[in-house]
């Protein structure tokens, strides 16, 4: 039976404990929460039998092999390096650190003490993600990839999140390096870097307020953001996030020398972009029906798993786990590279320092990187 404890007992722990009472063999022996009545109401919900106040009082007391870390970033960084020097391994949700330097610290002490260490970008193993993945690997786009383009898009409206932030000026999303994107973009810069091929890429960035924020009355959250990214001898790659485009995408698009890749998270569709051409009039007429007889193929799949009860909303969260659990069992490989982890952090800090956060937008205007 593998031991495994919750830092942090708001909406977010709540997935995290569905998912890992799904897997057999893992038992929540403990979560930790500095206000008792919700560390209360979570242990209630999942049948956590230790409740506490305090992470190390809890770590000495139940001794788990793994916690999950699940409370705002500005304490992932402590948390995560208590837990590890006390033999823990650790699941930390995502962003992973404030920053590259805090992210490179945990990583090492994380080999040094032998324990492994993942961060929450479930969103690189949701079931046309790995299928993506499968056709990359076996060589789909015909060579290594030309560009990528990675859209993630957050709607304020969301009445569990936005008001939040929005009538709180002390809010902790409001005291991040980066706001409000902060908190939200990791998972589509972590899609790009998976298939960058160096540590060093070079990163333009520009950021705006929204007409509807400055409409609100808060100029200083910067939620447009449109990033570059460029590697001298690999591929190329854009990046956006809007509050306000409609529709609202959570889109992946990888190119190749001969095809392309388009993998929407929305509706759990990967779709095959064919660099064949067809004579004549057949350009137009034959591609068309190939894409809709794809679409319907994904809506089979995808009834297929429901039928398999294996398409709930964080399936992808559960194949995570599960993996990073069977490196922790099976000495399997890391799902997610600390390579990987590093250079999201890497990228981030960058857009970060090049929009200039923190600074007041003339009305309209963007904050230009270098």
């Amino acid at each position: 039976m593998l031991k495994v404890a919750i830092v942090g007992c708001g909406k977010i722990a709540d997935s995290h404990a569905s998912q890992i009472q799904r897997i057999p063999r893992c038992e929540i022996v403990g979560a930790c929460d500095r206000e008792e009545l919700m560390v209360e109401q979570f242990a209630e919900r999942f049948r956590v039998r230790r409740c506490f106040g305090d992470a190390a009082e809890m770590i000495a007391e139940v001794q788990p092999e793994v916690v999950h870390i699940t409370t705002p970033p500005q304490s992932h960084f402590e948390i995560a390096r208590m837990c590890l020097e006390h033999g823990c391994h650790v699941y930390v949700e995502k962003p992973f650190t404030l920053d590259t330097t805090e992210a490179e610290e945990l990583l090492a002490l994380a080999e040094l003490r032998g324990l492994k260490v993942t961060a929450g970008h479930d969103g690189q193993f949701s079931h046309p993600a790995r299928r993506m993945r499968h056709l990359v690997e076996s060589g789909y786009l015909g060579g290594r990839p030309v560009h990528l383009e990675s859209t993630w898009c957050y709607q304020l409206g969301n009445p569990s999140y936005a008001p939040a932030v929005f009538g709180d000026k002390e809010h902790w999303v409001r005291k991040l390096p980066g706001g409000l994107l902060h908190n939200l973009i990791s998972h589509g810069i972590a899609k790009i870097v998976e298939f960058l091929t160096t540590d060093t890429p070079e990163v333009f960035a520009v950021g705006r307020t929204s007409a509807f924020l400055r409409e609100l009355g808060e100029p200083e959250i910067i939620d447009e953001l449109r990033v570059v990214i460029v590697e001298e001898a690999g591929p190329t790659a854009y990046f956006t996030f809007s509050s306000q485009m409609r529709p609202v995408l959570h889109q992946f698009c990888i190119y190749g020398p001969k095809n392309g890749l388009v993998l929407d998270e929305d509706h759990r569709t990967l779709v095959r972009l064919s660099g064949k051409r067809f004579k004549s009039y057949a350009e137009n007429f034959v591609p068309p029906i190939i894409i809709a007889a794809q679409s319907v193929w994904n809506s089979l799949y995808n009834m297929g798993l429901f039928l398999r009860c294996d398409f709930h909303m964080d399936s992808a969260k559960k194949y995570l786990i599960e993996a990073f659990y069977g490196a922790i069992l099976n000495r399997a490989p890391l799902p997610i590279p600390y390579r990987q982890i590093l250079l999201t952090s890497r990228i981030m800090d960058s857009i970060f320092e090049q929009i200039g956060f923190g600074q007041l937008p003339s009305e309209g205007d963007y904050h230009q990187c270098r």
